[in-house]
């Protein structure tokens, strides 16, 4: 299994560029989170979905980010802090439109800058091969 350290360093929203961030989920972002997260199953369930969000929302150990570009959000990062020192990668989606820009790679990327050296982070099953690819 890949692990890959974050950097808790920077505790401020990431920047990438000033057209590019990553933004912390809010309800208000709920539909768009619910489409994104939808690229990432094999077919639409909203049930799902819905479930998958409400646990960002409800559970503290679970976060969502998403990323912005030039006012539109494009992509989807969630995580879950599963012990003091193990972070699981459970979701990266990105709009289809944008997946040659490389957008997962920089979403891993700013989250291991804002979460510091505190944390190992793991792929859950389906993510593997992606971080595989990345290191």
């Amino acid at each position: 299994m890949v692990a890959i350290v974050l950097d808790r360093t920077n505790p401020s929203p990431v920047r990438e560029s000033s057209n590019c961030m990553l933004i912390r989920y809010k309800k208000c972002y709920r539909k768009i989170a619910m489409g994104l997260l939808s690229f990432t199953l094999n077919k639409r369930d909203i049930k799902l979905l819905q479930e998958i969000v409400d646990q960002y929302e409800n559970n503290p150990n679970w976060h969502l980010y998403l990323w912005k570009q030039s006012n539109n959000i494009i992509g989807a990062i969630g995580f879950k802090i599963k012990s003091d020192v193990n972070v699981i990668i459970q979701h990266v989606s990105v709009n289809p439109s944008y997946r040659s820009d490389e957008i997962g790679y920089k979403m891993i990327h700013e989250i291991i800058k804002q979460y510091g050296h505190k944390y190992d982070i793991l792929p859950n099953n389906r993510n593997q091969n992606f971080f595989q690819l990345m290191c």
